[in-house]
C-alpha cells in the first residue's frame, strides 16, 4: 500500500475538511463553525481548523495505542460509556 498524504481544504461552503490529496471522495474529516464562532475567532478560523484536526489526530493515536485489537468486533463499543465533552 502506497502512503497516503492528507492536506487541509476550506470548502465552498466554509467548512474546513481534512481529506485525501488524491482522492475527491468524501473527507475524512469536516468541520463547521457557526457564523458567531467565525466572529470570535477574528479570521483565525483556519489556524483553529489545524490545530482542532492535530489534536484530534493525536488523540485517535492514543486510543488506538489502548485498544485491544484481539476482542471481538462489536465488543469495545458496547462497554465504553459514551461522554458528552465541553
Amino acid at each position: 500500500m502506497s502512503p497516503s498524504f492528507f492536506e487541509i481544504v476550506q470548502l465552498s461552503n466554509g467548512d474546513y475538511a481534512l481529506r485525501r490529496i488524491d482522492d475527491d471522495t468524501a473527507p475524512l474529516v469536516r468541520i463547521s463553525f457557526s457564523q458567531e464562532a467565525r466572529e470570535m475567532m477574528a479570521g483565525r478560523d483556519m489556524n483553529i481548523a489545524k490545530a482542532m484536526i492535530a489534536a484530534g489526530i493525536e488523540a485517535v493515536g492514543t486510543v488506538a495505542h489502548d485498544i485491544d485489537w484481539d476482542d471481538e468486533e462489536g465488543e469495545m463499543g458496547n462497554s465504553q460509556p459514551r461522554h458528552t465533552l465541553h
